[in-house]
């Protein structure tokens, strides 16, 4: 990615974009929230090449097998990073860059009712590929699966516990900071919200794929979810058909960011990822054809 000196109206998590088009200025100040500007988009992903490129994977992989979850992620933290109008958010009615690619998601400690849950985030690297994400999540998760409490549920914690009139004036003031990009760096951190990608694995415990909205507190302007795999129908070029175990992805966006094109061959990449894994070798920076 770029580097950029850092200017008047720039925020430390990203850079004000200076040189927009009058309608996406425009845009920003007339539609200021986020929640209201979602846009749902549903992927099917036929998994046949990603299964027998993770046996491959795997057969040497014992300690911590590769899943489909790891191909997912390095292909969204891939496509984000060939696809940068998608790392962009708006706050306060203006838009920004954000300064780097980064995916969170939630790690249940225990597949419980009562299980606690803890947030990875993996910062990506332009160098990175399909084996440091990988290594990355190994990591992620062995560290929160541990007892180790983080800053922004121990803030939380806090707030809950004081009276309630202090709590919400305290809250309002948060939201204040986060609309001027002034929230301290050890609230946010652990916060899903102020990265580029949400990602919720809904398959892992059972479920379909669905909607999932946005928010307006934060900058995450992408949420996937990744539903259950399950046996389809898939139809060939000569029209034969046959049944084959895919995937669906739900992908939720902020429609403000770019126009339906830009986000139709977004999701053309992500798709040719997922089919093509081995391309999740190669740098995260490496571009891909893909048409």
């Amino acid at each position: 990615m770029e580097t950029y000196k850092k200017r008047r109206g720039d925020r430390k998590d990203g850079r004000l974009l200076r040189e927009l088009d009058s309608l996406h200025f425009i845009t920003g100040i007339i539609y200021p929230n986020r929640c209201d500007n979602e846009a749902y988009i549903s992927v099917k992903v036929d998994l046949t090449a990603m299964n027998e490129y993770l046996a491959k994977k795997n057969a040497a992989e014992t300690d911590f097998p590769y899943t489909m979850f790891h191909v997912v992620v390095a292909a969204l933290e891939k496509t984000i990073m060939l696809r940068p109008k998608l790392n962009r958010f708006i706050v306060n009615s203006n838009f920004y860059q954000r300064n780097e690619v980064s995916a969170a998601f939630v790690v249940k400690k225990q597949f419980s009712d009562k299980g606690a849950e803890a947030l990875a985030v993996l910062h990506s690297r332009e160098e990175n590929t399909l084996e440091d994400v990988h290594e990355y999540i190994r990591l992620q998760v062995m560290e929160c699966r541990s007892e180790k409490v983080d800053p922004t549920t121990g803030v939380m914690d806090y707030l809950n516990k004081i009276p309630r009139f202090i709590s919400k004036t305290a809250i309002r003031i948060l939201m204040w900071l986060d609309k001027h990009g002034w929230v301290p760096a050890d609230i946010i951190a652990t916060d899903p919200y102020y990265n580029s990608v949400v990602i919720s694995n809904l398959g892992s415990i059972k479920l379909k794929c669905g909607y999932h909205h946005l928010t307006n507190w934060g900058t995450c302007s992408l949420f996937c979810i990744i539903g259950e795999k399950k046996k389809s129908p898939v139809f060939s070029e000569d029209g034969s058909v046959s049944l084959r175990e895919t995937l669906e992805l739900g992908l939720t966006i902020d429609e403000r960011l770019a126009d339906g094109y830009y986000y139709s061959k977004s999701v053309r990449l992500l798709e040719y990822l997922l089919t093509h894994p081995e391309e999740l070798e190669k740098p995260m920076n490496e571009e891909v054809q893909y048409e």
